[in-house]
């Protein structure tokens, strides 16, 4: 008999692992709906849908492993990163999908005052809190306010992680998880999948191409940092001084 895996548990969504079957149970009934559509569309491989009767989508595995593991170097050759940039290209000059905001987090790409609250809010809490040094938190924040600009909407992943994108050799074999697809900043994608391993950037960018400000995607990594302690800390995740987002702010300004 195949052992169930717990992979993902919070308190709206849970993802299991049967043998070679993922079960991803949500809450919310038209979530996964949401994502097959947006697999359905993205010009890469990702994961075979099963069945899906909600609340359950049933998904199955794909061949080869993460790109890489939080809080761990990269064993990745150059070439897979330099792969995996060239499929993120691939979906960023792809078509626009059909909706206008990721499922979960619309009011990111509404406008940028839309992006400018939740930075503002976010840094006054962790000031508040005092999780970081005021010049840590302020220098932070005068970066990300790069971000805090018109962008020309592509096909973005909305959720690019190390963990969602699967390689086999020098190739990408499968990525996971679209919920939060829409149409966003081509940079944001970049910075969420070096945001654990910014020494991969330039590795990334080479099978990536043209067309990206480094600095932007820099500034991405303070936005995403700041904005994500908080959300860390009411959910569980330990003591924020154990953050790799934590260390990243606190290095940033090194």
């Amino acid at each position: 008999m195949n052992a169930v895996d717990v992979v993902l548990a919070n308190n709206d969504r849970i993802t299991v692992r049967v043998g070679d079957m993922f079960l991803k149970i949500d809450a919310d009934r038209n979530r996964s709906a949401r994502e097959v559509d947006a697999m359905a569309l993205a010009p890469l491989p990702t994961a075979e849908v099963l069945w899906r009767k909600p609340p359950v989508l049933a998904l199955a595995a794909v061949r080869g492993a993460p790109l890489a593991l939080p809080g761990q170097p990269s064993l990745a050759s150059i070439g897979t990163w330099a792969a995996v940039g060239a499929a993120i290209r691939r979906l960023h000059d792809a078509p626009l999908p059909p909706w206008t905001a990721p499922y979960t987090n619309a009011a990111r790409w509404e406008s940028v005052d839309a992006l400018a609250e939740p930075l503002a809010q976010e840094c006054e809490w962790l000031l508040a809190q005092d999780v970081l040094p005021a010049e840590v938190v302020d220098g932070n924040r005068r970066r990300a306010e790069s971000v805090l600009r018109q962008w020309r909407p592509v096909f973005i992943h909305g959720d690019l992680h190390v963990l969602h994108v699967f390689v086999e050799g020098d190739s990408v074999s499968g990525i996971l998880d679209w919920p939060e697809a829409a149409p966003g900043d081509a940079a944001f994608d970049l910075a969420s999948l070096t945001l654990a391993h910014p020494d991969r950037l330039d590795d990334l960018l080479d099978g990536y191409g043209d067309g990206i400000d480094r600095n932007l995607v820099q500034a991405w990594w303070s936005y995403r940092c700041l904005t994500a302690v908080r959300w860390l800390v009411e959910n569980g995740y330990g003591a924020p001084e154990e953050y790799p987002e934590v260390a990243m702010l606190r290095s940033i300004l090194r």
